[in-house]
């Protein structure tokens, strides 16, 4: 079993219009968009953990139904560790308690004609499948990060966005709503540290088992449906909690690793500030996969069970319009080295955070955009000469949901559409990609494809399980 397989020889750069359009039939479907004052028909899939977090922001519409995998984990989302519902999730549980209950959302979408808009908050197996069934029942899509597990996913996703322009669609990475981050743009955009030719990014994670090999397989929980949890997946290792629920980010069957979850965070600023494009080189260096005992060794994918514990990612982009533009990548707790100019008492933050190196000083922020510092003579007070350029959002990245409902209702523009999230998350997988080629990759973008190492094209794409297709 190969984990990202093409089935095709070669991935092809465009995404054919045909089969994109909306399916008829659905009340959603027939255009209409709701008024200022109406609620919003929502669903969701994946409604504990994560889900439960973006539903909370929800209870204000029509949650009408939602499908998960396995609901004591969802009823554990809504409690704190004593068992006691959580004062912040107590209109959640009134919503999910009076709503319909779905396990696989497949059916969902067959049972249920009057859902106009779908929260998708599963392992990022599912994601691109459960998008890609919602959109073309004409349904709004929410979908948490990475947008989607492959290359190909992806440019699907941008590619049906297009074609329905009408779907209001939004990337799950909140701190693309935020305030620090904005400003963020703002500043390098306005030229506060001069050109950037070099930015520098960093995450203490994983916090979940990576580098490890497989476990044995224990009884599956009586609250779980583990088939349809495996949905699209090929592998069938047998159920371990280490797979689920929140340590699926480590397995390469079900997760992108730490790039993958923190890249949608992190290198969504440097990406949206100078709009460099997709990368034309990417290499990425790590430790050992999950199971290795040679490092030396020629390994096959289907081997590949748990991604590295650590790795760094560099990406040149050789189309950027402001010039060459490098931006290197380290997870696993690895930092860049500290400057110089760093002044005393100032330290880069080692949970996560993003350097930028301009030509006239340094711009350094935490995950999330967050708590933007200047290093460099002067640069404070030349960012306060720069105007704001860019909408704010109500709530900051808290609003990051009610900014998609919003948008859904025509009162404001979306925060962060598939337009823009999909080419970053293509930027971000592609780094995976460069990890599973085990050798520096060129990447022609508008083609879609690695130009110089041709088995490469196959990581890509990948198989999925009968019943579970794209």
């Amino acid at each position: 079993m190969d984990i990202r397989r093409s089935r095709r020889a070669v991935l092809q750069g465009g995404i054919a219009a045909a089969g994109l359009g909306l399916v008829p039939g659905c009340a959603s479907a027939q255009g209409r968009r709701p008024s200022p004052s109406d609620r919003v028909n929502v669903a969701a899939i994946g409604a504990g953990g994560q889900g439960s977090s973006n539903m909370s922001a929800l209870t204000s519409q029509n949650i009408v139904a939602i499908c998960d995998a396995d609901y004591g984990r969802v009823d554990r989302s809504l409690r704190d560790r004593d068992g006691a519902i959580r004062p912040e999730r107590e209109a959640l549980k009134a919503a999910y308690d009076a709503t319909e209950r779905h396990t696989d959302y497949r059916r969902m979408f067959d049972a249920r004609k009057d859902i106009e808009a779908v929260v998708i908050a599963t392992p990022d197996h599912h994601h691109a499948l459960a998008a890609k069934m919602a959109m073309e029942r004409g349904l709004h899509v929410f979908v948490q990060k990475p947008l989607t597990y492959t290359v190909r996913e992806s440019r699907m996703l941008q590619a049906m966005a297009k074609a329905n322009p009408k779907l209001v669609t939004q990337m799950g990475n909140q701190g693309h709503s935020g305030d620090d981050g904005r400003r963020v743009v703002e500043l390098i955009r306005g030229g506060v540290i001069g050109k950037v030719k070099e930015v520098h990014v960093w995450t203490n994670r994983p916090v979940w088992p990576q580098g490890v090999p497989l476990p044995e397989p224990r009884p599956v929980p009586a609250t779980l449906d583990w088939d349809v949890w495996r949905g699209p997946a090929t592998v069938d290792w047998g159920y371990h909690p280490d797979y689920c629920h929140f340590n699926w980010r480590g397995w390469t069957p079900f997760g992108t690793g730490a790039l993958g979850d923190m890249g949608a965070h992190l290198l969504d600023f440097p990406v949206w500030a100078l709009q460099p494009g997709l990368p034309t080189r990417i290499e990425t260096r790590h430790t050992l996969w999950g199971g290795d005992t040679d490092p030396w060794d020629s390994k096959r994918p289907e081997q590949l069970t748990s991604y590295p514990l650590a790795a760094v990612t560099h990406y040149e982009f050789g189309n950027a319009p402001g010039g060459p533009l490098s931006i290197t990548w380290y997870d696993g707790g690895l930092m860049p080295p500290t400057p110089p100019q760093l002044p005393p008492g100032l330290k880069m933050e080692p949970g996560g955070g993003v350097m930028f190196v301009g030509e006239g000083g340094l711009l350094l922020h935490e995950t999330y955009g967050e708590k933007p510092v200047l290093v460099g003579e002067g640069l404070d007070a030349k960012a306060a000469a720069i105007p704001q350029s860019l909408p704010r959002i109500a709530g900051g990245m808290r609003g990051h949901e009610m900014n998609w409902i919003r948008a859904i209702r025509g009162q404001e523009p979306i925060s962060n559409p598939f337009e823009a999230s999909a080419p970053l998350n293509e930027t971000m997988v592609l780094g995976v990609v460069a990890m599973l080629a085990e050798e520096p990759i060129l990447y022609d973008g508008a083609a879609g494809r690695i130009t110089n190492v041709e088995s490469a094209n196959r990581h890509l794409d990948r198989e999925y399980r009968e019943g579970w297709a794209i």
